[in-house]
C-alpha cells in the first residue's frame, strides 16, 4: 500500500489545459480563433500572438483588442478491475472529473508606423483552469481496492484472522490549478511590400495549487462491518505491544523461579505479539489519514521569430517559439504523504516546447477568403516531471482549416476546423495526465459597430477519441485491469477590438 499515497500526489499534479493547442500550449488568444482557427496567416490584430510578422499589413496607428474566454472540459476515464466490486458490487466504474474557466482574459496591442510595427500581448498561454476529481481516479481506487484481497490472505500467529473482508470505502477530494501567464513584447519590419519579419520574446510566469487528502480509509474486517483501518489497527498496535511487554515481563519472572520451559513458552509469546504490533503499526500508517497543500511557481522566456510574405490575394505565415527552459518550485503548506518531491523547496521540471506554426491564406473573393495551417510541437525535446518525455512515440501536430465570409460591410461570419493528433502510448497514457486525439469546430461571427469598433463572438468545442489502455499489472496490482479515455472541451468567447 506504500505506492497508494505516491500515487496520490502524482493524482492532484493532473495537468488541466481547458484550451486548444498542444500538451502545454493554449492557441486560442483571440476570439478570432475561436470561429476560425486557422489563424496562421492573419494580418489583423490577433496576429500579434498567431503571426506577429503579419501584423506589418495592418494599418497605420494604435490598435488593441480584449477578448474573455469561458471554458469548460470533462475528462471520463470508464475503468475495469475486479477488486472495484468491493465498492458499490460492479467492476467497472466511471471517475469523473470537472475543469473549468470561468473568465480568461487576453489583450493584444500593436502600434504601427510607417515600416515598424511594435506589438505585445498578454494571456493565459498555458494550462488555464481548475480541475476537480471529487471521487478519486482509478490509479488511486485500484490501490484501495486491493486491501480486502491484501487482509483476506494476511497471515498472523498461524491464522487468517481477516478471512472474508470484502468491501472497502475512502474519502478524497484532489484538486489542482494551473496557469501559465504570458507577457509578449516584439517588432516587426516590414522589409518591402511584400515581406515583413518580427522578433521578440514571450515571459512566462507559471502559477499552480494543488490540494487534495485521502480520509477514512474503511473496509469490513472478516465480513463485520465497515470500521475505520487506521484506528482499528492502531489500537491494534497497542493491544499487542501491551501484551509483548507483559509476556516478556512474565518469561523474565519465570527464568527467576527457574522455570526455563515456561519462559520459553513466554519469550515466544512476545516476539510473536511484537511482530504482530510491528504488523498492524505499519497497516496503521499506510491507512492513516493523508493530506497534501501544495503551490508551485516559476519563470522562463521564449523566444519567437516569425516572417510573413503578402502577394496579391495571398498571405503566407510562419512563427517559431523556441523551447521554454522552465522549473517550478514547490511552497508546501502540508504534506504528509510521505512523498519528499512535494517537499517544500523541490523542483520539478515544466519546459514549454518549441512550436513551429506554418498558414496560409487566400482571398477567392473580396468578400470570402479560406486559409489553412499546420502546427507542430516539439514534445519529446521539452522535459517533463519524472522524463514522462521519453513515453511518447512523436511530436504533436495540428491540421487547421477555416473560411470566413463578409455578409455585408458590417457583418462577417466564420468558422474553423482543426484535428490534433499526439504521439501518444500506453506509457504515457495514463489518468493522472492524459489527453487523446481530438477535432475541434469552431464558429462565430465580427459586428463592425463603427469604423473602430468590432465586436468578435464565438463557440468552440473539441471532440476527443477514445483511447483504451488494457493492462496485465494495472497500476501495479499484478492483476488485470483496462482503462478507457475520454474528454470533451466547450469554449465560448467574447472580445472587442479597438484601433485609432
Amino acid at each position: 500500500m506504500r505506492k497508494t499515497f505516491q500515487l496520490f500526489v502524482l493524482l492532484i499534479t493532473v495537468s488541466v489545459p481547458t484550451f486548444a493547442g498542444g500538451l502545454l500550449t493554449n492557441t486560442n488568444q483571440h476570439i478570432a480563433f475561436l470561429r476560425n482557427v486557422a489563424r496562421g496567416a492573419s494580418t489583423e490584430i490577433d496576429a500579434v500572438y498567431s503571426n506577429p510578422a503579419g501584423v506589418a499589413f495592418m494599418s497605420d496607428g494604435l490598435h488593441l483588442s480584449l477578448n474573455g474566454q469561458s471554458a469548460f472540459q470533462t475528462r471520463t476515464i470508464t475503468s475495469t478491475f475486479a477488486p472495484f466490486a468491493g465498492n458499490g458490487g460492479s467492476k467497472m466504474k466511471e471517475f469523473k472529473g470537472e475543469a473549468t474557466a470561468p473568465f480568461v482574459p487576453s489583450f493584444q496591442a500593436a502600434y504601427k508606423n510607417n515600416n515598424w510595427t511594435f506589438s505585445g500581448s498578454f494571456a493565459i498561454t498555458g494550462g488555464g483552469g481548475k480541475a476537480t476529481f471529487n471521487e478519486g481516479l482509478p490509479s488511486f481506487e485500484s490501490q484501495v481496492a486491493m486491501i480486502p484481497v491484501l487482509l483476506s490472505n494476511s497471515v498472523i500467529a498461524g491464522s487468517k484472522p481477516f478471512a472474508g473482508t470484502t468491501s472497502y470505502a475512502v474519502n478524497s477530494y484532489m484538486e489542482g490549478r494551473q496557469y501559465i501567464f504570458g507577457l509578449q513584447l516584439g517588432a516587426t519590419y516590414k522589409i518591402s511590400d511584400n515581406l515583413a519579419v518580427f522578433g521578440g520574446g514571450r515571459m512566462n510566469y507559471v502559477s499552480n495549487a494543488y490540494y487534495g487528502y485521502l480520509k477514512n480509509i474503511r473496509a469490513n474486517l472478516a465480513g463485520g462491518e465497515m470500521m475505520n483501518l487506521n484506528q482499528y489497527f492502531t489500537s491494534a498496535a497497542n493491544q499487542y505491544t501491551t501484551a509483548a511487554s507483559q509476556y516478556t515481563a512474565a518469561a523474565a519472572a519465570a527464568t527467576a523461579a527457574g522455570n526455563t520451559e515456561l519462559a520459553s513458552q513466554y519469550t515466544a509469546a512476545a516476539s510473536m505479539a511484537t511482530n504482530a504490533a510491528a504488523t498492524a503499526a505499519g497497516v496503521a500508517i499506510k491507512t492513516a489519514d493523508k493530506e497534501l497543500d501544495c503551490t508551485q511557481s516559476g519563470w522562463g522566456i521564449t523566444p519567437i521569430i516569425g516572417l510573413d510574405y503578402k502577394l496579391d490575394k495571398f498571405n503566407f505565415g510562419v512563427k517559431y517559439e523556441f523551447k521554454t527552459n522552465l522549473n517550478v518550485e514547490n511552497k508546501t503548506k502540508i504534506n504528509t504523504t510521505g512523498v519528499a518531491a512535494y517537499d517544500h523547496g523541490i523542483n520539478t521540471p515544466n519546459d514549454i516546447p518549441s512550436l513551429l506554426t506554418v498558414g496560409a491564406q487566400y482571398s477567392i473573393l473580396p468578400s470570402l477568403r479560406t486559409s489553412i495551417g499546420w502546427n507542430h510541437y516539439f514534445d519529446k525535446d521539452a522535459e517533463m516531471a519524472n522524463q514522462k518525455q521519453r513515453y511518447l512515440s512523436g511530436d504533436s501536430n495540428e491540421l487547421l482549416a477555416g473560411v470566413e465570409w463578409d455578409i455585408t460591410d458590417r457583418v462577417l461570419v466564420s468558422g474553423g476546423y482543426q484535428r490534433t493528433m499526439y504521439g501518444l502510448e500506453d506509457n504515457y497514457m495514463s489518468d493522472m495526465s492524459f489527453t487523446t486525439n481530438s477535432y475541434s469546430i469552431g464558429m462565430g461571427a465580427a459586428f463592425k459597430l463603427n469604423k473602430s469598433l468590432k465586436l468578435n463572438v464565438a463557440y468552440f468545442f473539441s471532440k476527443y477519441d477514445g483511447y483504451t489502455k488494457e493492462s496485465a499489472n494495472y497500476n501495479g496490482t499484478t492483476l488485470p485491469g483496462t482503462d478507457v479515455f475520454g474528454r470533451t472541451n466547450k469554449v465560448f468567447g467574447v472580445g472587442v477590438d479597438y484601433s485609432f
